[in-house]
This record gives structure tokens, sequence and C-alpha cells, in this order.
């Protein structure tokens, strides 16, 4: 017989005085910090304990004595339950305030480097409906919350479609109504869950890999274009026609309805073949050129990596040109390139620029978003950055005058990071979703390099993720 965990006691009337590590609202019991969920700094609280270390506790708020003067009403029904929009009882000037103060202390405190100069962070206009991507998941034993639970109501029809819970894989959160991406957005999703429901169809099981409806992405653009691929795990073609019909007669507003059948064990489509049933394959993003004068526009597909917040990426991209401050003669490097947005974005200033990404599929996007455009002066490279990016590279394709890297949250592979120092680039302006690991790059270029300027953006508001964009110039 297991020995039994004994219960921690509840801590009683914790001030919250901070934001510390995942967004989580920080106080202290005893000398020890307190990592809380559900809190906003000036709350004072009863915390339940959940994890106990020797130098920190975790819990999450049970009672609130005393309301913070920053916390706000929350927007959505799920807030609390879903895993997303943790920051919506936080006043939006206060999300911007410590969302600045932690690239600064990262830059700091990890890289052990000081900006010479630190512009104000740039939030978003639009703090609710700003995506243009999601993606849901279907299942046939969705979660019930706490107050479900607690009721007195039977819950005999257990399928649903929503996100899944922090810290359980195969667990869903039903949803009717999320605020972060525009309509047609929810009205899709109900009616999917709705009419296959009514017709008694089954849906996904993540533990037993059951089931016929497995997950939903939905993309809209700026331009009005809809794209929606539904994941099935098996093949009924009959089901599928008849469900697929109907999609597309509810919402002519779908310009590109697509399925996948993915009999994988994972949910990621980037292996498996996707078929067009309706529209073309792909929707179009429109983003204006940085002189002002027109457009760029990029092809986007179900495999294509485009920002999520595309107001915000706009603001983003600016800033970064601003930065780089390329001239016509300058030959640019752009690596983690994507599908090739920041290096169209930039190509009208300078003689050429060369993207490399490691997913083939978004290369090929990248290079037909420059054909459309009448980009001629990009050229993209797909491969392992280290692989690619090497001294022969180099040689080959010049030096650049200036590189922009947009590495994933994991940061630059070390490789990467030592040719730089090796290269010497002269301007080298440097994107990140991360700071923590922006920084430690940052650290090991400074070898070289001074940090002129940094400038973060909001593209998240409602959760504590951040961007930042920093200048490095060779030092003399």
């Amino acid at each position: 017989m297991g020995r039994k965990t004994k219960r921690i006691p509840n801590l009683e009337q914790v001030l919250l005085t901070d934001i510390g590590n995942k967004g989580k609202a920080v106080g202290r019991h005893n000398e020890r910090v307190v990592f809380v969920t559900g809190g906003v700094p000036g709350d004072i609280v009863d915390i339940q304990v959940t994890k106990k270390r020797r130098s920190f506790l975790e819990g999450k708020v049970v009672n609130i004595h005393e309301y913070s003067i920053d916390r706000v009403d929350h927007q959505c029904d799920y807030f609390g339950v879903c895993g997303g929009c943790k920051w919506q009882n936080l006043s939006y000037d206060k999300q911007l305030e410590y969302k600045e103060k932690e690239v600064r202390e990262n830059l700091k405190k990890i890289g052990h480097v000081i900006p010479g100069t630190f512009h104000p962070i740039i939030g978003s206009k639009k703090q609710y409906l700003y995506r243009n991507k999601l993606e849901f998941s279907f299942t046939d034993n969705k979660w019930l919350t706490q107050a479900e639970l607690e009721s007195e109501v039977q819950f005999t029809e257990r399928r649903g479609a929503g996100f899944h819970i922090p810290g359980f894989w195969d667990k869903v959160l039903d949803i009717d109504e999320c605020h972060l991406q525009p309509e047609p957005s929810n009205a899709i999703r109900n009616f999917v869950r709705d009419w296959a429901i009514e017709r008694d169809l089954p849906f996904f099981h993540a533990r037993s890999q059951e089931g016929w409806l497995r997950t939903m992405l939905i993309r809209v653009s700026s331009t009005g274009e809809v794209l929606v691929v539904i994941q099935f795990k098996t093949e009924l073609e009959n089901e599928r026609i008849a469900l697929m019909d109907a999609m597309a007669e509810k919402f002519p507003e779908i310009t590109s309805l697509q399925y996948v059948i993915n009999m994988k064990q994972n949910d990621t489509i980037y292996d498996q073949d996707i078929i067009a049933y309706k529209g073309q394959d792909f929707i179009e993003e429109a983003m204006p050129k940085y002189s002002g004068d027109g457009e760029l526009r990029f092809k986007i597909g179900p495999k294509s990596f485009y920002q999520t917040n595309p107001d915000q990426a706009y603001e983003l991209y600016k800033v970064a040109l601003d930065m780089a401050n390329i001239q016509p003669e300058e030959l640019v490097f752009d690596l983690y390139t994507g599908t090739g947005t920041i290096a169209l974005f930039m190509a009208e200033k300078a003689r050429e620029v060369v993207g490399i990404e490691l997913i083939p599929e978004a290369i090929e996007d990248a290079k037909l978003n420059a054909k459309n455009n009448g980009i001629k002066n990009a050229t993209f490279y797909a491969g392992d950055m280290k692989h690619v990016f090497t001294e022969a590279f180099v040689k080959k394709h010049g030096k650049p005058d200036v590189l922009i890297t947009d590495p994933p949250r994991d940061g630059m592979h070390g490789d990467v990071v030592a040719l730089l120092l090796d290269l010497e680039v002269p301007r080298m302006i440097y994107v990140s979703c991360n700071s923590a690991t922006q920084a430690r790059d940052l650290g090991l270029l400074s070898e070289k390099y001074e940090v002129k300027q940094s400038t973060a953006v909001d593209m998240f508001p409602q959760t504590h993720h951040i961007e930042n964009v920093v200048e490095l110039v060779l030092k003399a």
C-alpha cells in the first residue's frame, strides 16, 4: 500500500508583490518564495499549495481578502480552467509593464548585457480577437469543471471541441466562445461539434486512439479569407463528405476547406498529405510595405508559419527594419526565415536578401511569395541552420552587411553563435519570442558585439509571452 501524501495546509493572507516564472504572481511565506496561479500583484490571498520545494512553493488562489488595484474582470467564461489568456485579470497597462520588466531583467541577469537604449514596449491595439490561427481538439470525454462536478446536472453527453487542459495531454475543455480569434471561428467550431453530435458520430479518444473527429485548424486573414482543415483519425467517406458539404453550405466564406486522414498517434500534420476539398489549398495574408507604397501578400497554407498576430507582426518588422538601417548596396542574411516574411519585408531596402529555414515547405512558400510579389533580390535555402549556414555558404554568397536572426524559443545553436563570432558581421538584429534564450545568446555574442538598443513588442495580450528585438553592432 502506497504512502499517503500529507496535505500542506493553506497559506493565509499572503501579499502578492510581483510577477515571476511563466507569468505567475509572486509572494513570500516564511521567507520562502511562492509562485501563485490566479493572483495579481497587490492581492492579499489564501493559497492552496500544490508543489513544495526546498527554495520555493507553488500554489493557486483559493480566497481573496483584498483585491489589487490592478485587478480587472476577466472577459472569458473559461478563465482559470483553459490554459490560455492567464493574464485576463491583470490590467493591460500592467501587463505591458511586467513584460518590459522581464525583458530588462533577463538581458541583465542572464546575458549580463545592458542595451544603450531601452525603447518603450509597443502594445497591441487589439487585446482580444487578434489571432489569425487557432487549433481545436475534439474529444469523446470532455473535461468537467469543478462547478459542473458539484452541480446536480447529469452530463450524459461528453463529446466536445476546444483546448487541452494544462498538464493533461488527453483532457479537452469544451468551448462555446473563445475571444482570441474573430468570427467565423466560434461559429465553425460549434457547428462541426453540434452537427457530429446530432448524428451520433464518434469523437476522438486520446488514450485509446479511437474515434473519428480529431482536430480542426482555422486560419482567418486580413484579406477576409478563411482556411479550415479537419483532421480525421479514420476514413468514414460518406460521413466525411456529408460534413464537408454541410460546412461549405453553412459557411460560404470558407475559401479553403481541407481535410487530412491521420492514423498516427500524434496530431502533427506536417508529415501528412492534406487534401483540398473545396477552394484553393491556401489563403493570402496582406501586409503594408515598409515604404507605405502598396502591400506584400503572403501565401499561407495549413503547414505555413506566419505570425499569429498580423497587426503586431507589422509593428515588429518595422522595428527590426528601423534598427537594421539597411542601405541600397547592402547584402542581408535572414536566419530562421520561415516563409520569408521578414526577408521580403526588408528586400525593398537591400541589394540582396538571403534566407535560410529548416522546413522545406516554408521555403517553397517563401520562394512563391517572392515571385508573387515581384521580388527578385531574395533567395531562399532549406536545411538545418547549423549545416546550411557555414563558412562555405558565406564564401559562396558573400559576407553579409546586416544579419537578421529570428530563432525558435530555444534560441540559436551553439555552432551558429560560434560562426557569427568568427564572421564579424557589422550589424545584427536579433528577434526573439523568448528573452531568456535571447539573453543567453547575447551574453555569448557580447565578446565581440555591443547591444545598442532593445524594443519589446507585445504579440500576445492576456499572456506573459513577449517578443523582443535588439540591435548588435560589432565593437571597434
